[in-house]
């Protein structure tokens, strides 16, 4: 009889609740242990509401393999440090954490973004079109709407029409969302941005938008991580991507286009549901999907989204109405802070709208995910692409 996989989960939210419900009821793995920071005594809602646990300890003695969704970046370091150093494999949803401290906790062991949210959708996308021969140009993603300074009151209307947390809907709304996603396919899967915010590339349809990312990536020498704006496309990724010439009149046949540039595109990416894939690759002893890479080349820096005076506090930064993130080159900006890192800081000096958020300017807590960064995000620790 093949042995049972105990599956702990990190985390309580909207992503970890649907992930509890797709492995129950499952005969190879179960969830053992889902650590919480809430009282487990007042969340009978959450399935299986037994299994939760404040004691990272007791998650790591309940468990062969660890999935974390839980979005907090200097919360997961912490856990994910202590679990990596009991040698668990880790899959996480998160790529906030990915491009924060993905780098030191790569460090310590196996750790793999999951497949079902776009940049591990992106991953699963290019071993299926590089397997065909075809050459990437643009890892897409596709975005309906993007406003950098929504109100509480938009934001607090969507969170409840849609089930999800303020701060989610609002890192959606934002466009902060999209710029970490972007960057962790930029970092993990060998490619660069075109511009600090990405280009984000206003479009009818996905293939007409893809071909104008695509003839920029040629223009600069390798290929973009980015996205378009396309209200009426479809909630999935995409890549654009070249293939050999003698191929071109299969390729029209199989209604392609004429080239030389040719949009594959996934059309769904459902989260929870899929993280169960990434979970049959690591018990399988397969390759890391996705991370962040050891020496990261893009980051996504804090912007102030309002003025700030000399002792403003600032609780929060991804999903806030304090601040929204950019990606950018790390050598272009060193002294720039991650938005995922902009958590319980204290402003000192005066700050403008638009600004980048530099360490000069705020105080940063002393964590183990700002050491991290620290440590690892080094400019000259990247080899920039051209």
């Amino acid at each position: 009889m093949d042995t049972v996989a105990r599956i702990g989960v990190v985390g309580t939210g909207f992503i970890a609740r649907g992930l509890v419900m797709a492995l129950d009821g499952r005969s190879d793995v179960e969830v053992s242990k889902v650590l919480t920071r809430t009282d487990p005594r007042k969340r009978q809602e959450f399935p299986g509401e037994k299994r939760l646990t404040r004691s990272v300890e007791e998650l790591i003695e309940h468990s062969d393999i660890i999935i974390e969704c839980t979005g907090d970046v200097v919360y997961a370091t912490e856990v994910l440090d202590r679990v990596m150093r009991e040698s668990l494999p880790v899959i996480t949803m998160d790529a906030e954490l990915q491009v924060t401290t993905g780098p030191y906790l790569a460090r310590l062991g196996y750790i793999t973004e999951a497949e079902g949210d776009q940049p591990g959708c992106l991953a699963t996308l290019k071993e299926e079109v590089t397997q065909m021969g075809f050459r990437p140009l643009v890892y897409g993603n596709i975005k309906g709407f993007l406003n950098h300074t929504p109100s509480i009151e938009e934001m607090r209307y969507w969170a409840g029409k849609q089930g999800i947390s303020l701060d989610k809907v609002t890192s959606f709304t934002d466009g902060t969302k999209v710029q970490i996603e972007q960057t962790l396919v930029a970092n993990g899967l060998g490619a660069g941005i075109a511009q600090p915010g990405l280009t984000g590339v206003s479009a009818d349809d996905v293939s007409s938008g893809g071909a104008i990312l695509a003839a920029k990536a040629k223009s600069l020498g390798y290929p973009v991580s980015d996205f378009i704006l396309s209200p009426g496309s479809p909630a999935g990724v995409f890549i654009v991507a070249e293939h050999d010439e003698k191929f071109r009149d299969y390729l029209r046949y199989y209604k392609m286009g004429e080239g030389p540039f040719y949009t594959l595109l996934r059309n769904y990416h459902l989260c929870n549901l899929e993280i169960v894939k990434t979970l049959k690759r690591v018990q399988n002893g397969g390759e890391v999907l996705l991370n962040n890479g050891l020496c990261p080349e893009i980051s996504v820096a804090a912007v102030a989204k309002r003025s700030f005076r000399p002792g403003d506090r600032i609780p929060r930064g991804i999903g806030s109405f304090d601040a929204y993130g950019i990606a950018v080159r790390i050598r272009d900006f060193p002294d720039h802070i991650p938005i995922g890192l902009l958590s319980e800081a204290v402003v000192r000096r005066h700050i403008k709208p638009g600004s980048l958020f530099s360490f000069d300017d705020v105080e940063i807590p002393e964590t183990l995910a700002l050491d991290a960064w620290l440590g690892c995000a080094k400019p000259q620790c990247a080899t920039p692409h051209a």
